[in-house]
């Protein structure tokens, strides 16, 4: 359920950040970068392998260490899926170069955000706050993350290659077709909310 957007009093946003899990999340968007590189330059698998495993085992752990805390905040509501969004469509763009996955794959996907970052650029014009995360969202993000390390051990000729090949596309197919199914939710949940706004202006 969408709701109207509010602007309760919080901490600057300096201060949010000076927080275990906003500094994990921070991190996590620092290695973006270093990821493509890795993945791109000198093509260390292995490092860049390393990194992806740091960054789903962060974005479990910053969840958690919020909650048990009690320091969620603003800010780690908006740190958290950026990155999330950034690695997966960091990832796709480079295994895209590398031939790791298929062109139509990383079109559905990317195609999934920019309709989603539109419907939040919609909602926000309608003083709507951002849907909430769905459970299937935060499957299909969790299932991609695990798939893309598999993806990975794909490449090569070794027994450890051939082991991972079904695990990383049985991961991937599951993956993409829940981050589809909860992006066309979180469009529909767009889609009624200014409805409702456009009912609301009417009377």
């Amino acid at each position: 359920m969408i709701e109207p957007r509010t602007e309760p009093a919080e901490p600057s946003l300096l201060r949010q950040a000076w927080t275990v899990p906003n500094l994990l999340s921070l991190l996590r968007l620092a290695g973006v970068p270093v990821f493509l590189w890795l993945l791109l330059g000198p093509r260390a698998d292995g490092w860049a392998l390393a990194l992806l495993v740091f960054s789903g085992l962060s974005d479990w752990l910053d969840g958690k260490l919020a909650r048990w805390l009690n320091q969620m905040s603003r800010l780690g509501q908006l740190l958290d899926p950026a990155a999330d969004r950034l690695y997966i469509v960091a990832t796709l763009v480079a295994f895209l170069v590398r031939g790791i996955v298929p062109w139509w794959l990383v079109a559905v996907l990317v195609g999934r955000e920019l309709l989603v970052g539109v419907a939040l650029l919609v909602l926000r014009r309608n003083d709507y706050a951002p849907p909430e995360v769905t459970y299937i969202g935060k499957a299909a993000t969790f299932v991609l993350m695990y798939a893309f390390p598999f993806l990975l051990l794909t490449q090569g000729t070794s027994a450890a290659a051939d082991i991972a090949r079904p695990i990383a596309y049985s991961f991937t197919a599951w993956g993409a077709v829940l981050y589809v199914w909860s992006g066309a939710l979180y469009l529909l949940q767009t889609f009624r909310a200014v409805r409702r706004a456009g009912q609301g202006a009417g009377m």
